[in-house]
């Protein structure tokens, strides 16, 4: 072998040395990429998964809460529903009673709502025809211990039941309905604490 073959062949191994040492720097840096690569794609799928879940429970907390107040208004309407129905009997009931209890009531209620001046009381065309003897008398007693006076008016009042009070042309609506209209939200907070505590 001549010295030009050996420099050649010395030539030869020195780039065929380089060459593999550049293969392997290159293979070694395309496995740290890859590995890198894998690394970051598992951290992503990981990030995408905990969202996923995180979306999720999100979702049924969200279904949920609707269900639930679906749930708690429908209790409430049927609540609200009994209660309305409740009060309707009631005051059914207040307006059923007999003749004699009636005016009772009705005298009751003149005690509670006369004033102290001269006035008017106008009963409905119902009870104009069916008003005990010596009605009229005795609401005028009763006025007259407050301090007023009052006569019955011949002209029937628009009140399915109980009466107007008149005084100087300002009426005072004494239906058994204005009365429970009136004091509607105690007999609804009133039959709600009997029924539902």
């Amino acid at each position: 072998m001549t010295g030009l073959e050996k420099m050649m062949n010395q030539i030869l191994e020195e780039a065929n040395a380089s060459a593999n040492s550049k293969r392997a720097e290159a293979a070694a840096e395309a496995d740290r990429i890859k590995a890198a690569a894998e690394a970051e794609a598992e951290e992503k799928a990981a990030e995408i998964a905990q969202k996923s879940a995180t979306d999720l429970a999100g979702y049924q907390e969200r279904v949920k809460s609707s269900a639930d107040l679906k749930r708690r208004t429908a209790l409430l309407a049927a609540k609200q529903e009994l209660i309305t129905e409740t009060i309707q009997k009631a005051y059914e009931a207040f307006c059923a009673k007999d003749d004699a209890e009636y005016f009772e009531t009705l005298k009751k209620m003149v005690e509670k709502f006369a004033a102290p001046q001269k006035g008017e009381i106008s009963l409905n065309a119902q009870d104009l025809v069916r008003l005990p003897a010596g009605f009229e008398a005795e609401v005028n007693e009763i006025a007259k211990k407050k301090g007023g006076s009052l006569v019955l008016s011949k002209t029937p009042a628009a009140v399915e039941k109980g009466f107007l009070l008149s005084y100087g042309g300002i009426e005072e609506n004494c239906s058994f309905k204005a009365m429970f209209d009136a004091k509607k939200d105690e007999c609804q907070d009133l039959v709600q604490k009997i029924l539902f505590s």
